[in-house]
């Protein structure tokens, strides 16, 4: 069952801006990737998700409930963190808890008091005197202090330290194996990585990749690295290959082969004319993978 659907969402704010055509789904108990730098269009769907922008065309929906006509609803059962946390000033921490208690109409104080404990927090401070990681980690607990089914997460670790980090991503995982349905947005690779069972990459508003995370671990179309001992011949090396070319440098005397499991043999037999300095597997990591749709782009930010 899909607890979370975006269907063909469009959201065109001109200049490449936005988003366009996106289309997936979090299933019940789910952990759901979203990877893409700042300005991907992450954020921009996630505000559709929760019902804050109405789209150009397409629709998002929680709970089967449209999301735009029915985001009162969908915000009982849905902790969200945004990516920016902006803290009303003039309230201490419990004061801003208490509000946000009121606002959903909900207390769960069992739970309260595990997150405050588990991300280490002093509530009783101003927010405008709080870091900007006790600042984060505020959002945190108010967004899960309800205990809610659906957990909607926007860059949910910006601003934390790395123990904190790690912390996070324990919770998430405890989370998980409670049943809840969790979209995780991020541009952390580990993050995604340690935690979520699909992944979807975004591109310039464009969903370009999306897949189970165990399968990129066991993929059958792997990368070997050949390096010849005699590095003049790597043009004819690569002439003659009857494998696609991931990577060549004639300079450092290496070639590197995209082979499908079942064709190894065929490698060794194509390999063996020619005399080896070293020969090994490259395995695909995610953010090897995500790299490949973003070759040509220099400056990503965050942790790209």
């Amino acid at each position: 069952m899909n607890i979370i659907e975006v269907e063909n969402l469009v959201q065109d704010y001109g200049h490449g801006r936005g988003v366009f055509d996106v289309s997936f789904s979090v299933g019940q108990g789910e952990v759901f990737g979203f990877l893409g730098p700042n300005g991907a269009g992450k954020s921009t769907t996630i505000r559709h998700i929760m019902g804050f922008s109405k789209p150009q065309s397409g629709q998002t929906k929680v709970f089967g409930l449209e999301s735009f006509s029915s985001y009162h609803q969908i915000l009982k059962e849905v902790g969200y963190l945004p990516g920016e946390i902006a803290l009303p000033d003039g309230l201490s921490g419990w004061e801003f808890i208490e509000m946000m208690s009121s606002l959903r109409g909900t207390k769960n104080k069992n739970k309260l008091n595990e997150l405050l404990e588990k991300f280490k927090l002093d509530p009783s401070v101003e927010t405008k005197r709080m870091s900007l990681g006790d600042k984060r980690k505020l959002a945190i607990i108010t967004a899960f202090m309800h205990d809610p089914k659906v957990l909607v997460l926007d860059e949910p670790t910006s601003g934390l330290d790395p123990v904190m980090q790690n912390t996070f991503i324990e919770f998430i995982k405890e989370e998980k194996k409670k049943g809840k349905t969790i979209l995780l947005s991020s541009h952390i690779f580990s993050e995604v990585e340690a935690t979520c069972d699909r992944i979807a990459i975004i591109k310039d508003g464009v969903i370009v990749s999306q897949f189970v995370t165990n399968d990129l671990k066991h993929n059958q179309n792997k990368i070997y690295q050949v390096s010849l001992k005699d590095k003049s011949e790597v043009p004819a090396f690569v002439k003659k290959s009857p494998f696609e070319i991931a990577e060549k440098n004639e300079q450092e005397g290496y070639v590197c082969l995209k082979v499908h499991d079942s064709e190894i043999n065929k490698l060794t037999a194509f390999i063996s004319d020619y005399q080896i300095e070293s020969f090994k597997q490259i395995k695909t990591t995610l953010e090897q993978h995500f790299m490949g749709f973003y070759k040509e782009e220099k400056n990503f930010g965050g942790q790209l």
